[in-house]
């Protein structure tokens, strides 16, 4: 729609992005009913850095995740590398404000990675692990 001159902005109504969706049920391998709000972000959060960025057709270039391709580099490297490849990752989805508030624990070969998803529907943390 075209503006017609003299109309205030106040006049139209913002649209927010629609969350819901199918919900996983991960243990059994179904999916069970639906989910909305900010539990369907967090699902969106998990299926984004499970998925590979390029690898599935299905995808187009910009979902998912570039997690690996860090082993052997300095660990303040990959702790600077993470913090942009996650907020590139989940900042593509419209209901991600932003990912602040990282937090790197080493673990053996893995690094675990907790951070502060801000969305439309609220905040929550998120963890995710990564072979470095």
């Amino acid at each position: 729609m075209i503006p017609i001159s003299g109309t205030n902005i106040k006049d139209f109504e913002e649209i927010i992005p629609q969350t819901k969706t199918y919900k996983l049920n991960l243990l059994e391998g179904k999916i069970n009913d639906y989910i909305d709000g900010i539990d369907a972000i967090k699902q969106a959060v998990f299926k984004i850095l499970e998925t590979a960025r390029y690898q599935y057709l299905i995808y187009d270039f910009s979902y998912g995740s570039e997690l690996n391709g860090l082993i052997g580099k300095d660990s303040d490297y990959i702790e600077m590398e993470l913090r942009r490849r996650i907020r590139d990752a989940l900042t593509t989805d419209d209901r991600i404000i932003n990912v602040t508030d990282f937090v790197f624990s080493h673990e053996g070969e893995s690094m675990s990675v907790r951070f502060k998803v801000i969305s439309v529907e609220g905040s929550f943390e998120s963890e995710v692990m990564v072979n470095v």
